[in-house]
């Protein structure tokens, strides 16, 4: 199944993908996009040009498990963004994710601006990871 995952920000919202067969995510892009709206619609249209199947919307829980107000923002993303796109929107818990990010970054010497373009993409990469080892675990993964 074709997956897209979305790590969203104020500023910049990281998007990866997988194949059907749902070996390896690869960062896609980094939506550059302050206004709330267009940064959904901007994703949708992504999703429709990649021909994915279910999205993925990063779900940054507290470390104590409760949702505070950047969790709730993000649930709201995703319930828009499932009123413009024809396929499930799921959230996933992604927390520390950016901390996972910048410590791939630190490991690859990636620093000042190009840091600041990539780790949202990287994010979303780690998310899509997590994501489709869920789906492998449980038996959901195509076989091949």
């Amino acid at each position: 199944m074709i997956i897209m995952s979305v790590d969203f920000g104020d500023s910049r919202t990281g998007i990866a993908v997988c194949g059907k067969a749902e070996l390896l995510a690869t960062p896609l892009c980094v939506i550059s996009e302050k206004d709330f709206d267009k940064c959904i619609e901007k994703t949708a249209v992504l999703a429709r040009e990649q021909r994915v199947e279910e999205i993925v919307v990063g779900y940054p829980k507290n470390m104590n498990g409760t949702i505070g107000e950047r969790a709730e923002k993000c649930q709201k993303f995703s319930e828009r963004l499932s009123e413009l796109v024809e396929c499930p929107v799921t959230l996933w818990d992604e927390r520390c994710t950016t901390v996972s990010a910048h410590n791939i970054l630190n490991v690859t010497n990636t620093r000042g601006k190009k840091r600041k373009a990539v780790v949202d993409a990287v994010s979303a990469v780690i998310i899509l990871e997590s994501y489709m080892g869920y789906r492998k675990n449980k038996g959901l993964a195509p076989t091949l």
